[in-house]
């Protein structure tokens, strides 16, 4: 009588463990690029990462702009170019890269009040009903200029 209930004492931590929650799908690495001219869209990017079971991002919503959309830049007889994008299937386990030449986010009209605080909070329509919550940095364009002035002369085109 004794040695099944021993064996249940050490077997039940490890059936337990199995009745935990999935890992959730979860995103980082958030960051809008803005437009240098207010009248054109900014670009948003960011890493999704895939929880235990599969789902999709289906749209991102935000307050601080006038409107958000998912595009992914494809060669399309030989020439780049950007078409709209409904979802975006994030594999179990996975990581899903919105980034700069790749899929990506356009803002229209981004807040003032975003741009001098400096981020902008996102939020991120999972196909499973989750919506997850992320800020992002924003990065003003003569941020990006300054990067690109930083680098050293003298090596352009090799």
């Amino acid at each position: 009588m004794r040695a099944p209930l021993i064996l249940f004492a050490l077997a039940a931590p490890m059936l337990l463990s199995a009745c935990g929650d999935p890992a959730p799908s979860y995103i980082d690495q958030a960051w809008v690029r803005l437009s240098p001219n207010k009248e054109t869209p900014s670009a948003g990017y960011f890493v999704i990462h895939g929880g235990d079971a599969g789902t999709q991002l289906r749209g991102v919503l935000t307050d601080y702009a006038l409107k958000v959309e998912m595009h992914e830049s494809i060669d399309k007889d030989g020439m780049m170019t950007m078409q709209a994008v409904d979802r975006v299937d994030v594999p179990p386990k996975g990581t899903v890269a919105f980034m700069p030449g790749g899929k990506h986010l356009m803002l229209w009209g981004v807040n003032d009040t975003a741009i001098s605080r400096g981020k902008m909070q996102l939020t991120f329509l999972m196909g499973n009903g989750d919506r997850l919550l992320v800020d992002a940095v924003i990065r003003k364009p003569e941020a990006a200029g300054a990067a690109a002035a930083a680098k050293p002369k003298g090596h352009e085109g090799h």
